[in-house]
């Protein structure tokens, strides 16, 4: 029974504890991950954007609905 709870001690003992490196607080949080998808987001934006249409438009405008309601409830 005596090494029943050395062993269960023992393991809480060595579970207690912080695990791994510190991390710093700047790296930890939304403001990080935003700035980090940020970078993402640009490099995955072409790099050179030209000032032609886009070919696959085959050259028609699109129609679009107006944006305001057409009635009043």
């Amino acid at each position: 029974m005596r090494a029943l709870v050395v062993i269960a001690t023992v393991g809480l003992l060595i579970s207690c504890g912080v695990v791994g490196t510190p991390v710093a607080p700047e790296l930890v949080g939304v403001a990080p991950t935003i700035e980090k998808q940020k970078r993402l987001h640009d490099l995955e934006r072409p790099s050179t954007e030209s000032a032609e249409p886009d070919p696959t438009l085959g050259g028609h405008d699109m129609d679009l609905p107006p944006s305001q309601p057409a009635g009043i409830r």
